[in-house]
């Protein structure tokens, strides 16, 4: 689970960086339309500081992957990952427009969804072997 972590740390704080310092340009990025008005921005930006946060708490249990703690993010980052997936996909599907990197995102989204249940079979596997 160390690996994902790690992974995840990267992603969603550089993800929430951008969010950050210019959610107009991630939006337009993904989605090929302007984030307008002050709300917008606003909203934009504590969507990026969430990542932020999502991507600190990512990198420090990487360093305690087997914690109680751990396996409650991993369940978090889980339910993230799968609900992002689905929103974006929704949108993609919706919009007039197909935009490659929307659903690189989406994909990067599923494929981490599907790492995390792996790891969860794998450690049922374990548990049920002892």
């Amino acid at each position: 689970m160390k690996k994902l972590f790690t992974i995840t740390a990267l992603i969603e704080s550089v993800t929430g960086l951008i969010l950050l310092i210019s959610p107009s340009f991630l939006v337009f990025a993904l989605l090929g339309s302007s984030l307008d008005g002050a709300a917008g921005l606003l909203l934009g930006r504590i969507a990026g500081i969430a990542l932020i946060s999502l991507g600190t708490v990512s990198w420090l249990a990487r360093k305690d992957e087997k914690s109680v703690s751990s396996k409650g993010i991993a369940v978090a980052l889980l339910l993230y990952n799968i609900v992002v997936a689905f929103l974006l996909a929704y949108t993609g599907l919706n919009s007039s427009q197909l935009e490659l990197p929307l659903w690189s995102v989406v994909v990067v989204h599923l494929l981490l969804a599907i790492w995390l249940i792996k790891i969860f079979i794998d450690d049922n596997h374990a548990k049920n072997k002892t």
